[in-house]
């Protein structure tokens, strides 16, 4: 499912820095597109943005710029009343992760928070296949016998 394709992300809400939804734990639905021109070289693919918080803006959506900034702010004021930059480095490693992961495929952010909310509802993860089919799949791709 693409948001090129017109379709609509559902954004679960969750216990996260900045999450989305409403205030019983519903769902929001929304639009996104990443701005990734910059990031994408003349040769290929997508490059994973600087650790800089220019950067990682840069690389996402505006749903998503709005949910880095409330983090950031909260790191922000955490770091300064710590003294420790541990925070800002990772919120940096985490977004730069999700920047990427949205430069690549568009929206996948919001599909694995969608998947998260479905799993937490459910208790399993309803496409998920047994130990014994896994591992079948795995010697299958390494070329071994069953």
């Amino acid at each position: 499912m693409s948001i090129f394709q017109g379709t609509f992300i559902a954004v679960a809400s969750g216990p996260v820095i900045g999450g989305r939804g409403d205030s019983r734990g519903g769902w929001a639905l929304g639009w996104g597109m990443a701005s990734p021109a910059a990031s994408v070289p003349s040769g290929g693919g997508p490059v994973a943005p600087a650790a800089d918080p220019v950067a990682i803006r840069a690389a996402l959506t505006p749903m998503l710029v709005a949910e880095f900034d409330r983090e950031w702010e909260l790191v922000l004021e955490r770091a300064k009343v710590s003294k420790d930059l541990a925070g800002i480095r990772d919120l940096l490693g985490k977004w730069r992760h999700i920047a990427y992961g949205e430069l690549r495929d568009p929206g996948s952010y919001y599909r694995m928070l969608a998947k998260a909310e479905q799993v937490q509802r459910l208790g399993a993860n309803p496409d998920a296949v047994s130990l014994e089919e896994m591992k079948a799949l795995l010697r299958r791709r390494q070329g071994r016998a069953e």
